[in-house]
């Protein structure tokens, strides 16, 4: 048997600690791999819901849009089409034929400022 708050715990910390180094790979103009980190961010945030929620371990899955589901959040359309839009980073992060022309940093900023909106929404949620 497991600790459903032990992990919900898991993976809200693991997602502060990924939103922490996203930010600071965005700052460092390592675009790919920041805004990696800032789909971690939201899948890992994502999963401490699903656990909640499903009082069950998560899936072992990464796409944004399923996990949302799964966890039964009341999340508005157009979150979903920004979580479908950054699914792609995930992809590009770590697959080198998915790899997509990059970004510049001003577009980088602006998908972690929409990503980061959601982030705390759903940290917000989580504590609710």
């Amino acid at each position: 048997m497991f600790d459903i708050e032990k992990q919900v715990a898991y993976w809200r910390d693991g997602a502060v600690e990924d939103w922490q180094v996203a930010q600071d790979l965005i700052r460092r103009r390592q675009v790919r791999h920041g805004l990696f980190f800032a789909h971690l961010a939201l899948e890992k945030i994502l999963k401490a819901h699903v656990c909640r929620q499903t009082q069950d371990l998560a899936p072992r899955i990464h796409s944004l849009v399923k996990l949302a589901e799964i966890a039964g959040l009341p999340i508005e359309r157009e979150q979903i089409k920004l979580l479908a839009e950054v699914n792609a980073f995930n992809l590009a992060g770590r697959y080198p034929d998915m790899i997509a022309p990059p970004l510049l940093p001003a577009e980088a900023r602006t998908y972690l400022r929409r990503m980061g909106e959601v982030f705390q929404w759903l940290m917000s949620q989580l504590s609710a």
